[in-house]
């Protein structure tokens, strides 16, 4: 049986991976056609099959990863206008999930709530 935080997890790592390529080639680009801008959804698969395998390393160094992704969703929340903006908020939060998530499975899994893989 998987632990929610995994679940949860791995779902909002997959939500920010596929927002960040909707956001930046059709929604929103910062050009008209798509952007560059695009390539920042590609780190976000480095930890998904960890992620969704579980493992605790991966759990304990993509606490560190995400902070970008929180960091940018912040920004543009603020400076943005319209569906940009409204999408950053939409970042920060899939971004902001994902962290209490793997909190929750690291510290859980320090407890021996689940195997440390």
């Amino acid at each position: 049986m998987r632990n929610w935080a995994c679940t949860l997890a791995t779902a909002s790592l997959v939500g920010l991976f596929l927002l960040c390529l909707a956001w930046e080639l059709w929604l929103a680009p910062l050009r008209p056609g798509g952007s560059w801008l695009a390539l920042k959804a590609l780190p976000l698969l480095a930890p998904l099959p960890g992620i969704a395998r579980g493992r605790l390393y991966t759990y304990r160094w993509s606490s560190l990863f995400i902070w970008p992704y929180v960091t940018e969703g912040l920004v543009r929340a603020w400076s943005d206008a319209g569906l940009s903006a409204r999408l950053a908020r939409l970042e920060l939060a899939l971004a902001l999930l994902f962290l209490v998530a793997v909190v929750a499975y690291i510290r859980r899994s320090r407890r021996g709530g689940t195997p440390a893989l």
